[in-house]
């Protein structure tokens, strides 16, 4: 147990838990207890308030999460668990359209979920039907927008006058059509036509408002505006609503989520309690003061201050080094120094970044040294094409209408199915009408295939007859068995023993899956696994070092981390200081620092290649965010953003492995002058509003139009 925790609830933790009811907002930040705050009030509501399990819908947003909260209420009230709502938006919008979608025409209750590797295939079809190329318009590019759109709630129709381009609103109008066909919802979707389904069908929502008595929402700043819309829409009747969040760690803009959710709250909710748990469990002192720094910079936000009864703790170690390979070889000497100390495990240590890019020198290093690591969040296991090929059987066992599916596994393995028989079939299907299976067989029935491709179809189509008699026959496990036996699939990896398995993991999940399950059909079986994120496969346990995204870090803790690639373009990232986000990419690193239990490293390059070119990057902003008495220096490559340098700072020399070469402008004494335009890398034309010294180390203030002033080294200046 982290050095300060108790049994016990504190005085705030405990006023929200026995909230006497009506809309509450309890501000909780980052190690304040969150997720115990919501199992013990529902704890609460059952056993002091007496109301039953099924009146209570508790939503988060990661299995993870779900998961932890049910494994702490079957300590506290066993079997009495069985009965909430409990689980993901997505997992409980599901489970709602599952039994009512039929109450919207052209819906069908046994519809399948698209991934996004689903979505990017059906989005391509669109593009071509409609001429429009991959060169002109990026088809991921589509797809966010089109998941923007279902997040606002906008159709089609609506989404032309947001998106503001004629070919998005096309081709989603045709992806929809496309979805139908298919009996498919997207991600999107699950939010989208819950909220849909509500305002059509007012008999539907009265039940489920009748039903929920009490509504708690745990990550209350990450909801989108569909969220919003389905916990407004459900709370009207009792209006016991118990939402837990923290507007500094709201980083999910980029993908839909509004933090005026959680900053409106009272306007929203005008009889409203708002409290506060400013008590942290997890981190330092010294963290926490640098932490607390750091986010009073921003101005959109409660005012909440985190404090501990924890040790004071060691400051922050700043390594300014002198490209990524020296950086990687910082962090990875660290690591190996404490693990041989025996000062930490390596499952101890975490190293988090702002782009997954980032991680391959990393890797390198590691690899190099023999530290076992994990990445979480990088390349899913569910994104493995073999994976994606075994998936693709199931779904169309499921759904015989999932054309897209079925494309894919036509000749998987090889079966003499080929390009032009596959693209005479897609003819027939939209000639007629019909799926690509029915369009198989009718092709077969009227003879209009060569001999050879008659023949090879008429097999695939015997195949699928029986696997899909399989899966109305069989659970889970048995029917994997009987596709691997029938398909022949492990025969094309008979050589290619990491594929064979990751095959063999599905085997192993469709097991649990059957213990976990009273019938273990295929159905469930695939939304479960669709659900599921890259981020809830991550095992703690394992002794590897976790590497990561920002992103991917929020939720988990470790007593070791490490922030890399401190600067302008990155951590701000580029297209967020271009899109006035720099509060949100700040929330991003005030998330990484409260990672930390006990201490906390930072880096920083003078020499970082983006795209084959080598660039001179400027240290981030945001570390002169973090009062410098909590820093400690431990090696200096040039001067950080704002003067923040080694005179200001001890330094502890630290050699690189490759000593610098003379910096940019050495000895340029003289050369800047006030009202000069110059060329910088990354921020572009600038003009010089002030010079102080000279030589290499002169510190120039220019004015950027983008950027506005900035006060950089000489040395930094120009390529």
């Amino acid at each position: 147990m982290t050095p300060g925790t108790s049994n016990k609830l504190n005085p705030s933790q405990a006023e929200a838990v026995s909230h006497a009811g009506g809309p509450v907002l309890v501000l909780a930040g980052a190690g304040s207890g969150k997720t115990r705050i919501i199992t013990e009030r529902i704890a609460y509501l059952i056993e002091k308030k007496g109301e039953h399990p099924s009146g209570i819908l508790a939503v988060t947003f990661t299995n993870k999460a779900a998961n932890e909260m049910k494994e702490r209420l079957n300590r506290l009230i066993g079997p009495a668990t069985k009965s909430l709502w409990l689980g993901t938006f997505h997992s409980t919008c599901l489970r709602i359209l599952k039994r009512e979608i039929k109450h919207l025409s052209g819906f069908r209750q046994d519809f399948i979920i698209y991934d996004d590797g689903d979505q990017l295939k059906l989005i391509k079809e669109c593009m071509e039907r409609l001429n429009i190329g991959d060169k002109e318009l990026d088809p991921r590019s589509v797809r966010s927008r089109i998941d923007g759109a279902k997040n606002k709630g906008l159709d089609p129709g609506e989404a032309g006058r947001d998106i503001h381009d004629e070919r998005v609103s096309k081709i989603y109008a045709l992806y929809e059509q496309g979805l139908r066909k298919l009996n498919a919802l997207d991600f999107g979707d699950l939010l989208y036509v819950t909220v849909r389904l509500f305002r059509e069908k007012p008999d539907v929502l009265r039940h489920y408002q009748e039903t929920f008595r009490h509504i708690l929402v745990d990550e209350y700043q990450d909801t989108n505006h569909m969220q919003y819309k389905i916990v407004e829409l459900l709370s009207k009747k009792h209006r016991d609503i118990f939402v837990v969040g923290d507007d500094n760690q709201s980083i999910y803009g980029w993908r839909g989520a509004d933090i005026t959710n959680i900053l409106n709250f009272e306007k929203d909710f005008p009889d409203s309690r708002v409290i506060k748990l400013e008590k942290n469990y997890r981190s330092t002192k010294t963290i926490l003061s640098a932490a607390n720094g750091l986010i009073r910079k921003n101005t959109n936000r409660h005012d909440k201050n985190l404090w501990t009864e924890n040790p004071e703790g060691e400051k922050l170690q700043y390594y300014a080094a002198h490209d990524e390979r020296d950086e990687a070889r910082y962090v990875v000497s660290q690591i190996e120094s404490l693990v041989l100390k025996r000062a930490c495990s390596y499952k101890d240590a975490a190293v988090f970044y702002r782009t997954n890019n980032q991680s391959r020198i990393m890797e390198e290093e590691l690899v190099r040294k023999g530290i076992p690591y994990a990445i979480v969040g990088g390349i899913g296991f569910y994104q493995r094409a073999e994976i994606k090929d075994i998936m693709a059987y199931l779904r169309v066992i499921a759904n015989p209408l999932d054309d897209l599916s079925l494309r894919r596994i036509a000749n998987v393995p090889p079966r003499g199915i080929g390009k032009g028989t596959m693209e005479r079939l897609g003819e027939i299907s939209r000639n007629e009408g019909t799926s690509l299976l029915e369009a198989m067989q009718k092709a077969v029935e009227d003879n209009v295939l060569p001999a050879r491709a008659a023949l090879n179809l008429g097999k695939f189509l015997d195949l699928m007859k029986r696997l899909i008699g399989y899966g109305e026959k069989y659970e889970i496990g048995k029917l994997l068995d009987l596709v691997l036996q029938e398909t022949r699939y492990l025969d094309i990896l008979e050589r290619e023993e990491e594929k064979r398995e990751n095959v063999g993991e599905i085997l192993n999940l469709a097991a649990e899956f059957e213990k976990e399950s009273d019938k273990a059909w295929l159905r469930d079986f695939l939304d479960t696994l669709t659900l599921a994120s890259d981020i809830d496969s991550y095992n703690e346990k394992d002794d590897r070092v976790a590497l990561m995204t920002l992103h991917s870090a929020k939720g988990l803790e470790f007593p070791l981390a490490f922030i890399i690639g401190l600067e302008e373009n990155l951590i701000p990232h580029f297209n967020s200081a271009r899109d006035g986000q720099v509060e949100e990419e700040r929330r991003l690193f005030y998330v990484g620092l409260t990672r930390a239990k006990e201490m906390i490293h930072l880096t920083s390059a003078a020499r970082r290649r983006v795209f084959g070119k080598e660039e001179r990057p400027v240290p981030s902003r945001f570390i002169t965010d973090i009062p410098k008495e909590l820093i400690e220096l431990k090696n200096y490559y040039g001067a950080p953003y704002g003067g923040f340098g080694a005179r200001d700072y001890p330094v502890e020399k630290r050699e690189s492995a490759e000593e610098p070469r003379q910096g940019r402008g050495a000895g340029n004494g003289g050369r800047y002058k006030v009202g000069q335009r110059i060329e910088h890398p990354s921020f572009g034309q600038g003009t010089i509003k002030g010079v102080e010294g000279t030589g290499e180390n002169a510190k120039v203030t220019v004015s950027f139009p983008r950027y506005g002033i900035k006060k950089i080294i000489a040395s930094y200046l120009e390529g």
